[in-house]
């Protein structure tokens, strides 16, 4: 009944990569876009925001 022996320095090296990696990932994935396609965004986004502001109800609270 012997356990694995493992080489703690491969092991960080290992993990450390695996979180680069991860990390890349998430960056292709916000920053990999074409010029159209974050204008397309940008665009969608404004559109809610108005539609948003726009359905807002006004009050005429003074607070007191």
């Amino acid at each position: 009944m012997s356990a694995e022996i493992i080489n703690l320095r491969q092991f960080r090296k290992k993990q450390a990569r695996s979180e680069k990696e991860k990390q890349a990932e998430q960056n292709r994935i916000s920053f990999g876009r074409a010029k159209a396609e974050k204008q397309l965004t940008r665009s969608l986004n404004d559109k809610a925001e108005k539609a948003h502001r726009d359905g807002r109800i006004e009050t005429d609270d003074d607070g007191a």
